[in-house]
């Protein structure tokens, strides 16, 4: 999984536009900006992980509804 995945042109834009507003925050804010992104990926993965079971019929408990 150590594949490398291009980004487009506008993600590479965005991507910069982003990184400029990072360093104009103090540390702590930085820190808290991190916490918070975290814990957004992991409830996007528990998202993804949800449609994916109830797309592929492994959620159980729908089955038996």
């Amino acid at each position: 999984m150590n594949q490398s995945i291009e980004l487009t042109l506008d993600q590479e834009f965005s991507l910069r536009i982003f990184a400029d507003q990072v360093k104009q925050m103090s540390h702590e804010q930085a820190q808290e900006f991190l916490v918070e992104q975290h814990r957004l990926m992991m409830s996007q993965k528990t998202m993804y992980q949800n449609l994916l079971k109830h797309e592929w019929k492994l959620d159980l408990d729908s089955v038996s509804s």
